[in-house]
């Protein structure tokens, strides 16, 4: 992986960092590329059992790399090509897509700013640890844009459809603070402690039951589209899933003998 994203993989805990700190995380396409590859090799790892997605320097992603776009514009202009947002198709999809489909708990740590793209990133994982100096921005609409990377999708089933469409018509920054009570952060931390804390949640995740997480977070989002009835039926077919998985063995059988349960991931 490239050095604007790092990867790191210990004890069922995968590790990805965007690493671009002297440009504010922005999302240059060798960023994008790295962060891609990174959430699928993650997904596509058996030995991965959580992510934690975080960030170094002071902000977490501003999204997209304005001075790399305002070049892309400008061999659009000269070439013709009407094709200028290829990026959305080729990296911010796939992206958002291995983060919200991999069938494992993703953690992101919110160190600093997430604006556009990187409001998408951290609203694309299941669970989000927030530093109190962090903020938010929907900046989409600010630059003459609609949302991306999976915004439209993901922000308004967090906080509902019309704080949503105020947000992304009248974009403006917002606090870790006002996050966690429109219940996009889940848990908020001193900054300094940041670091720390994701990575117990993260680790913890690791640790945990990987098999009914992953059946979890499939029924989340089945339910989110479909009818009763349709998600009693997916409830149904994950149960079973579950309940034929070892860690629901070791579970039963820690229960039955009141110890810790030491899962599997299987």
């Amino acid at each position: 992986m490239a050095d604007s994203v790092l990867y790191e993989v210990s004890d069922g805990l995968a590790t990805i960092t965007i690493n671009r700190p002297e440009a504010m995380n922005a999302m240059n396409t060798e960023a994008k590329v790295a962060l891609r590859d990174s959430a699928r090799a993650a997904a596509a790892d058996p030995s991965v059992r959580a992510v934690l997605l975080t960030a170094s320097g002071r902000a977490f992603c501003v999204g997209q790399d304005l001075k790399e776009h305002i070049g892309i514009l400008a061999a659009a202009r000269e070439s013709g090509s009407g094709d200028t947002m290829n990026t959305v198709r080729e990296h911010y999809n796939p992206i958002v897509r291995a983060l919200t489909e991999m069938p494992k708990p993703v953690v992101a740590g919110v160190n600093g700013v997430a604006a556009g793209a990187g409001l998408g990133f951290a609203l694309a994982a299941d669970y989000r640890v927030v530093a109190d100096t962090a903020k938010f921005t929907t900046s989409f609409a600010g630059v003459a844009l609609t949302a991306d990377s999976g915004v439209s999708w993901t922000l308004p089933r967090l906080i509902g459809q019309s704080r949503a469409a105020d947000l992304l018509l009248f974009p403006r920054s917002f606090s870790a603070q006002e996050a966690y009570e429109l219940g996009i952060a889940n848990k908020l931390v001193p900054a300094d402690e940041l670091a720390a804390e994701a990575a117990a949640v993260a680790r913890a995740l690791a640790e945990g039951p990987t098999v009914a997480y992953a059946a979890i977070k499939e029924s989340l989002a089945y339910g989110a589209g479909h009818t009763l009835g349709e998600t009693l039926e997916k409830e149904d077919e994950l149960q079973a899933r579950a309940g034929a998985s070892a860690d629901h063995a070791i579970a039963v059988q820690a229960f039955v003998g009141k110890e810790k349960p030491k899962y599997l991931g299987r």
